[in-house]
């Protein structure tokens, strides 16, 4: 009995090897959108569907980001500035992407543009906190894509979202983990609704890497400036160790960071190029050995876990 189940999860596997191994044709005349092109995985992966030959429009959020991109790729990459917290920015770059696409449509549209700063236990935030990063990683995600969709429907192409393994367990407080989750459910209902539209919608769930989000100086300069304005109340409830803790652990963040960005942006190629991508892409080893399995565990275990390394508060029950 075992050895029929070893057979069939053998085939099941290879399977599902062949298929993910099968290239969509046609990619050098495919137009790709990507957010977030200043830096990071949106920076990389640009370059990378560039040096493939695909027509990739980087939106950047600054002039200087984009001029430095074009310096590095061919003259294929074109960009164009985007914020994705403003409307009007969204409508113009709209309106300039139906330009170069013409009828072809949009092959992809890559939702990388994304902040975690500020980020604090909940109770040392306000709600301007939260809606500063939710307004960039969800609500301008979800507008970027309602904008787009009737060009990537015209292509019958592919929509990618960057969440993240945080986007299934909270670590900590802030805008950035219920900005994930949100990814996740938005993704889930369009991918839904695209189907009989032959849309394919694919999420992208990084665990720690080391991008310009993690950057430890700018979330300890953080920490420090949110700590000054709490009251006193709460500050003498936490304690100055507290705080001290927060920023040593900050300071060793990039130890256990991935630092090989293409292991994400492999997983975004793979979405946008092959001819049947997954639904979810777990992208690094500590999503999918502990963080994922970590997901599905008893609430009590997972709280454990991801809790017995914090400092102990100047005030307990």
């Amino acid at each position: 009995m075992w050895l029929y189940l070893a057979a069939l999860l053998g085939l099941y596997f290879l399977r599902r090897w062949y298929r993910e191994r099968q290239s969509v044709e046609g990619l050098p005349e495919k137009y790709v959108l990507i957010t977030g092109c200043d830096s990071g995985f949106g920076n990389l992966l640009a370059k990378q569907l560039d040096a493939r030959g695909l027509r990739v429009l980087a939106a950047c959020l600054t002039q200087q980001g984009a001029e430095q991109l074009r310096k590095a790729t061919s003259e294929r990459l074109q960009t164009v500035i985007l914020d994705v917290t403003r409307t009007d920015s969204i409508a113009a770059a709209t309106a300039w992407v139906k330009e170069q696409v013409g009828h072809k449509g949009l092959w992809g549209l890559v939702n990388n543009a994304g902040i975690a700063v500020p980020v604090a236990p909940n109770e040392w935030l306000t709600k301007d906190d939260f809606v500063r990063v939710l307004d960039v990683n969800l609500i301008g995600l979800i507008e970027v894509t309602l904008s787009f969709l009737p060009l990537v429907k015209r292509a019958r192409g592919r929509v990618i979202n960057v969440a993240s393994i945080m986007g299934r367990l909270a670590f900590f407080g802030g805008g950035y983990c219920p900005s994930k989750y949100g990814v996740e459910a938005f993704s889930d209902s369009l991918r839904r609704e695209m189907l009989p539209f032959g849309v394919k919608v694919c999420v992208i769930e990084p665990g720690y890497f080391s991008t310009a989000v993690t950057n430890p100086q700018l979330i300890i300069e953080n920490f420090t400036r949110l700590w000054k304005r709490l009251p006193e109340e709460t500050k003498a409830s936490y304690g100055e160790s507290y705080l001290k803790a927060f920023i040593h652990a900050t300071r060793d963040l990039p130890k256990s960071c991935n630092s090989d960005l293409s292991v994400v942006t492999g997983c975004m190629k793979h979405a946008l190029t092959a001819r049947h991508p997954r639904t979810r892409y777990s992208a690094g080893w500590d999503a999918k050995l502990i963080f994922l399995p970590l997901s599905y565990l008893p609430t009590w275990f997972a709280d454990f876990v991801l809790t017995w390394s914090y400092p102990a508060p100047a005030q307990k029950v």
